[in-house]
């Protein structure tokens, strides 16, 4: 730092200052500037809407799908209490009976040996019935 009559000069560069920008070049990069942020804003915004409605339309989708299972539930519910069980809940318990007995032959034919998938997770009983009336 260099003191130069009682006021202390920071070192920089000497010469002119630079000559100041154009106002009106100025004033036009941030017309500029604000048109391209607003376009990106309604694009977005758009974009959003666009997903809100397509996830609108699942959830009433998914409504529908569980209004219609809940509805044979509660029809065979209905059912049980008087005492019949529904077509569908004996062709899947048949069905397990089955595939159970078939399971427990291979096993026994596979005496030994190490089955790879006979420690997997097994469906669900309800997953596999035809909900639809």
């Amino acid at each position: 730092m260099k003191v130069v009559g009682g006021k202390v000069k920071k070192p920089g560069k000497r010469g002119r200052k630079p000559a100041k920008i154009d106002l009106k070049a100025k004033l036009e990069r941030s017309r500029q500037s604000a048109r391209e942020c607003r376009a990106r804003k309604k694009l977005r915004y758009q974009y959003l809407e666009e997903l809100v409605s397509s996830r609108e339309r699942a959830i009433c989708a998914l409504r529908e799908e569980l209004e219609m299972v809940r509805k044979s539930y509660k029809q065979w519910c209905m059912a049980m209490d008087q005492g019949k069980i529904p077509s569908e809940i004996k062709a899947l318990l048949t069905g397990e009976e089955q595939n159970k007995s078939q399971q427990n032959s291979s096993r026994h034919m596979k005496a030994g040996k190490t089955d790879a998938n006979s420690n997997s997770c097994e469906y669900s009983t309800w997953e596999s019935l035809s909900l639809e009336e």
